[in-house]
C-alpha cells in the first residue's frame, strides 16, 4: 500500500535512505545529514511537482517512492526500500515487485501520467533487469560526477500503453 508521507515520516525516510545498500545504488552516495534532509523535506513537502509516498508492507514502513518533475502527463520517479529490514525477513524480492507495481499504477492511474521516467546507475544490474521486466526502456548512458566519483547513469522511461497488465508481472 502507498500513502502520502507526512512530517511524522521524515526521520524514517532519512534512516532508510541512509542504509548502505541504498547509498550504494544512488547518485548521492554520502550519508545525508539531519540538516540536509530537513532542508530537502521543507522544499519537497510544499512543491506541487512532487509527491513522496510511504510504501507499507504488513502495516510497517518498508520503502519510499518519490515522484518529481510532475508536469502535465510526464513525471519522474525513484524509490528505495527498507533494505536491511526486508532482507532480515526474507521479503526483499516480493516487496520490490510490489512497490514497483504499486508505484507505476499510482503514476499512471492516480497521477494521470502518460510517460514515467527515471534513472539507474549502470552498475546496478539487478535493478536494470527488474526495470526491463516492468517494460522500462533504457536510454543513452551519461557520465556524471557525484560525491567525488564518476558514475554512469542510464535514463529509463515507460509509456502508459507499454506497461504490463496489473497483476501479471
Amino acid at each position: 500500500m502507498l500513502r502520502p508521507a507526512t512530517e511524522d515520516d521524515v526521520d524514517t525516510i532519512r534512516r532508510l535512505r541512509n542504509q548502505q545498500a541504498n547509498r550504494d545504488v544512488s547518485i548521492t552516495a554520502h550519508e545525508i545529514t539531519v540538516d540536509e534532509h530537513a532542508a530537502w523535506w521543507a522544499k519537497t513537502s510544499v512543491d506541487p511537482s512532487r509527491r513522496v509516498l510511504i510504501y507499507l508492507r504488513d502495516d510497517a514502513t518498508a520503502g519510499v517512492v518519490n515522484f518529481f518533475d510532475l508536469a502535465g502527463t510526464t513525471g519522474s520517479w525513484g524509490f528505495f526500500l527498507d533494505a536491511d529490514g526486508l532482507a532480515e525477513r526474507g521479503e526483499t524480492l516480493p516487496a520490490w515487485i510490489e512497490i514497483m507495481r504499486e508505484a507505476t499504477t499510482y503514476a499512471f492511474d492516480e497521477l494521470g501520467l502518460e510517460t514515467l521516467t527515471g534513472e539507474v546507475l549502470e552498475h546496478n544490474a539487478v535493478v536494470r533487469q527488474m526495470n526491463r521486466r516492468f517494460r522500462f526502456v533504457e536510454g543513452t548512458p551519461q557520465t556524471r560526477y557525484a560525491d567525488g566519483r564518476e558514475i554512469t547513469v542510464i535514463p529509463i522511461s515507460l509509456h502508459k500503453q507499454d506497461r504490463r497488465n496489473q497483476g501479471k508481472q
